[in-house]
């Protein structure tokens, strides 16, 4: 087998190099309010789910007798960049002991991982296997524990036989770029061409996602029941196409094909379009459900979208898929968490106005605890999935240019330890953002080092502004990076201002969405928690508002700065709060009556313009990523005062 994939190889192109080179975990450090969410993280259920949780914390993967399949991996692939990030000894103990055991457990035939019997479908299921594996790689950059090599081999070989007997099924066959990533990334330390042949043979196997969203036929919100006779199940499941997004992208570096890179925008486009959301994920309760935004988004696509980004932001080098990233990572990301972290939601909503156990739902295909926040609502995946998004966003901040520059891709406080064209150097930035408009960036060296430092400038930073020093300031052009070569010297400040303006979207319906800068705003809506299940702190919670909801905006849509006014309280040390929100936007609405809840969740919004015979109040919106209860899409009122004329 190791024969004819040496020669499948032989006839291949070698990988294409990537745009940028994200940095070795370890690289960056968080700081600010970032290192404060990732230890909020770490005090939640991400520190403590292996000490009670049975399918981690007795998980067959480390000679336990619970579950064997992909809850402890995905723990493990958000765990070990928490734990290193952190640099939090306790959290390395626990890495460091799933690492040990799985490698010596790992069979002498090379597999990895429990071999299964029926209830996981097929007795050599490779699908957990490719998060093992992305956890290795990214532990191996951290330590450079050579075991990993050699484990990753030994695997290797014998998914090649395997795959040559039984080709790949069910969730293996719809996932597969995730293991190529991997395969890639052993081929670049190894340089051994069989592996590029086993990644043909993937390719082969494999679920065609580019193919499958040149001829789209899932526009509207899916009947599972249907979708599933037609065999269409895992194509609409949404959790695989947030996945499926980076195929083309992780593809293309192994194809050279102009029409794989390509494909990663029409996906994107082709979710916004018929399945989008104001926060920049798309609805997948659990599988697509259109437009409305009372359908739900699932954790788990939240975190894996971000994942596919990361992924192709670096094989392509697009701003425009950091700009994507930073929406979702900053609004759908925290938003589906309880703030200190001990619970969860499976679902969440844009226009989420309760939160209880109800057998009258909307969804396409969950149970009725869909959207509580609690430790393992509707199903655990999400519980054992969750903790990669904050972790792999932070490690994914900054990366090397071709040449040989560094590159801030996303910004949050941090700060970067490197080499530079044969010289130590190390960037600390010191910001608010997103939260606020200034990001100062310090760039040490201790000799004088000549290379380009590239800032991306997002595509909403009209007029930004880059300054050097006490140097006049430069501006930029949005939606590129800013190259700045110099030479750099000793501590240089970069200071960086991205002005932002509110700015509004329409969407489904006509209703309207309110932006700034990265930030999706929501009204702010009372809350009651009821404590419904479970042991406190990891218990499960129902929400319930004990304010009104159902408002329309006095908005000039073109123009909406001119209705809103903006605050901005001091950030503190949970800003993803209703409390905690270190940023307010106060704007005008009317209560509109009719609109009520319908199957557990905010009926569809009223087409606008609409009228309202309620008097006019002042309303407080807050950063999506702040709220448990929201309205995100609103009807906006006829003929607003902005509007007449």
């Amino acid at each position: 087998m190791v024969t004819h994939n040496t020669e499948r190889a032989s006839a291949l192109p070698a990988l294409l190099d990537k745009a940028l080179c994200p940095l070795p975990l370890g690289h960056i450090r968080p700081a600010g309010w970032l290192k404060q969410q990732l230890q909020i993280q770490a005090n939640g259920l991400s520190g403590h789910l292996d000490e009670f949780w049975p399918d981690v914390a007795d998980s067959q993967w480390i000679g336990g007798h619970a579950e064997g399949w992909e809850r402890g991996p995905y723990w493990l692939d958000g765990i070990v960049p928490l734990a290193y990030l952190l640099d939090d000894p306790k959290l390395k103990a626990k890495a460091q002991h799933w690492i040990d055991s799985i490698l010596r457990l790992q069979h002498e035939n090379g597999w990895l991982g429990p071999i299964h019997d029926e209830t996981y479908g097929y007795s050599y299921d490779p699908w957990p296997s490719f998060i093992v594996l992305k956890a290795f790689t990214q532990y191996h950059e951290a330590t450079g524990d050579g075991r990993v090599i050699e484990a990753m081999q030994r695997f290797l070989n014998r998914l090649d036989a395997v795959l040559a007997e039984r080709p790949l099924q069910m969730w293996g066959q719809v996932r597969w770029a995730d293991l190529v990533l991997s395969i890639h990334w052993l081929y670049e330390r190894t340089r051994e061409p069989r592996l590029l042949g086993l990644a043909a043979m993937l390719r082969e196997q494999g679920f065609d996602w580019r193919k499958n969203f040149s001829e789209f036929a899932f526009k509207h919100k899916v009947n599972v029941q249907e979708s599933a006779a037609e065999g269409n199940f895992l194509a609409t499941h949404i959790v695989n196409n947030a996945m499926g997004i980076k195929q083309p992208g992780v593809w293309y570096r192994q194809s050279h094909n102009p029409e794989d890179r390509d494909a990663v925008w029409q996906i994107m486009d082709t979710l916004d379009t018929y399945h989008g959301q104001a926060t920049g994920v798309f609805t997948g309760d659990e599988h697509l459900a259109g437009l409305n935004p009372s359908q739900g988004t699932e954790l788990c696509a939240v975190v894996e979208y971000m994942f596919s980004l990361e992924v192709v932001l670096a094989v392509l080098g697009d701003p425009q898929l950091a700009d994507r990233l930073e929406c979702i990572a900053f609004n759908a990301l925290p938003a589906t968490f309880k703030p200190d972290m001990w619970a969860h939601q499976y679902v969440q909503q844009a226009n989420q106005v309760i939160c209880k156990i109800s057998e009258d739902r909307i969804y396409t295909d969950n149970r009725a605890d869909a959207n509580i926040f609690g430790l393992e609502p509707n199903y655990g995946c999400c519980t054992a999935n969750m903790h990669q998004g904050w972790p792999k966003f932070a490690a994914h901040l900054w990366m090397k240019s071709p040449d040989d520059g560094l590159v801030a891709v996303a910004y949050a406080p941090c700060t970067v330890r490197t080499e530079v064209r044969g010289s130590p150097a190390s960037v600390e930035v010191e910001t608010d953002y997103p939260f606020r408009d200034i990001i100062r960036i310090l760039v040490h060296t201790d000799t004088a080092v000549r290379f380009p430092l590239h800032l991306r400038i997002p595509a909403w930073a009209e007029n930004a502004e880059v300054r050097i020093g006490d140097e006049e300031a430069a501006k930029t052009k949005a939606g590129t990076f800013h190259c700045i070569e110099r030479d750099w010297d000793g501590t240089s400040t970069v200071t960086l201002h991205l002005p932002m303006r509110i700015q509004t979207q329409e969407r489904y319906n006509r209703a309207v969405s309110l932006e700034r800068g990265p930030l999706v705003f929501s009204l702010r809506v009372g809350e009651e928690w009821k404590h419904v299940a479970g042991e406190i702190p990891h218990a499960d919670w129902e929400v319930y508002p004990t304010s009104d909801w159902n408002y329309a905006l006095d908005v000039d849509r073109k123009n909406p700065e001119k209705s809103a006014c903006v605050d901005l309280p001091p950030l503190g040390d949970c800003p993803f709060s209703p409390d905690g929100a270190p940023i307010r936007v106060r704007i005008k609405g009317k209560r509109v009556a009719e609109w009520k809840i319908e199957h557990n969740a905010a009926g569809p919004v009223p087409g606008s313009p609409v009228n309202s015979s309620d008097p006019i109040e002042e309303l407080e919106l807050i950063p999506y990523g702040c709220t448990n209860l929201r309205i995100t899409e609103f009807p906006t009122l006829a003929p607003t005062r902005f509007e007449r004329k």
